[in-house]
């Protein structure tokens, strides 16, 4: 509860019960001066903060991709080939009746499959950019961007 100033008390009979009361709570100029300076702060500070967290997604999708690819390794070793383009990423956490030697599943959930966008891993193989290329197009789901809208792979 906010409590205001009030005016100096009158001075009390010496043998009084009561104490006069000291100047609690705060005025009204006080607390308008300190809702001004919050306002300013999070002026300044909301945009960086909004900055870090589109940043903080694209770094969360390239360490995916990193656990991906390292899954796609294992599955390679077992199997003897990377999963082909029908069997897809999904070929790491169900066995395809295709893959002898399937030792999986090389990655526990299938939501390890999706981006932070919430958008499924791309998966192209052979790669355009090694044997096999895993990939995310970024916030703006188009090849190309900038910033949190550029496509993140394991190239």
């Amino acid at each position: 509860m906010i409590k205001f100033r009030r005016a100096p008390a009158a001075p009390r009979a010496p043998g009084s019960r009561f104490k006069p009361r000291g100047d609690e709570g705060f005025t009204l100029l006080e607390l308008l001066v300190v809702l001004a300076i919050m306002g300013l702060l999070a002026a300044i500070v909301a945009p960086q903060v909004i900055k870090y967290l589109g940043s903080s997604r694209t770094q969360t999708a390239k360490v995916q991709i990193q656990n991906v690819s390292a899954a796609l390794e294992l599955f390679k070793l077992d199997v003897g080939r990377y999963p082909t383009q029908e069997e897809g990423l999904s070929a790491l956490v169900t066995a395809p009746a295709t893959a002898p030697g399937w030792n999986g599943p090389y990655l526990q959930k299938p939501t390890a499959l999706q981006d932070p966008w919430a958008q499924p891993y791309l998966y192209r193989v052979p790669g355009q950019h090694g044997e096999v290329d895993v990939y995310t197009l970024g916030a703006d789901k188009a090849e190309g961007g900038t910033g949190e809208a550029r496509d993140v792979g394991n190239w």
